[in-house]
């Protein structure tokens, strides 16, 4: 069986996409092996990203995708995919949503004008699907403050704290790959 793997990469800088992002990828296809299909889609504006145009293009990249995918998504991606899932099911629900350096928003967290608040996020996300969160305590872009207030949010989520990682985790998503390994064994 092949799974399909949606990977929603970062914004908020030019480039992010084949500079920053697509090592994050390298890393999980090498991890995973050839029984996963990756997609990764080049987001819209990606140097100034904006839920509602992020949310049109990952609502397009959803209906290619079959029963039993996986999402993924980093930084300000992982942002707009869980709010999007959570405005928005799916008609065919995700297995696992990996959620790699995600700024909250909300109390505590950041600030926005584009996306809206969702204390009750897990509440929201698809009843049967796994949810692991994963934060470098050496982030400097995103604290881990918002990994811990997201796991509120989330209760059923799995928080993964790893240490001496940045940002990019370093890139090396092997934590990453071993959960969605797991989960699709099961």
């Amino acid at each position: 069986m092949t799974w399909q793997l949606l990977f929603v990469q970062g914004g908020g800088g030019e480039n992010a996409h084949d500079e920053w992002d697509s090592k994050l990828v390298e890393s999980l296809e090498k991890a995973l092996g050839p029984d996963y299909e990756i997609h990764y889609p080049r987001m819209p504006d990606e140097d100034d990203p904006k839920f509602a145009p992020w949310k049109a293009t990952l609502r397009k990249e959803f209906e290619k995708l079959g029963d039993g995918a996986l999402l993924v998504g980093h930084s300000i991606g992982a942002t707009v995919l869980v709010h999007s899932l959570a405005e928005e099911p799916l008609a065919r629900p995700p297995v696992g949503i990996f959620l790699i350096s995600m700024p909250f928003i909300g109390e505590g967290g950041w600030p926005s004008d584009d996306v809206q608040p969702k204390p009750d996020l897990g509440g929201k996300l698809p009843a049967q699907c796994s949810v692991y969160l994963y934060h470098g305590d050496a982030d400097e872009t995103v604290p881990m403050k918002h990994a811990e207030l997201s796991a509120k949010a989330i209760p059923q989520a799995v928080l993964r704290k790893l240490a001496g990682r940045g940002h990019q985790l370093n890139n090396d998503m092997s934590e990453v790959a071993a959960d969605v390994l797991e989960l699709s064994r099961q």
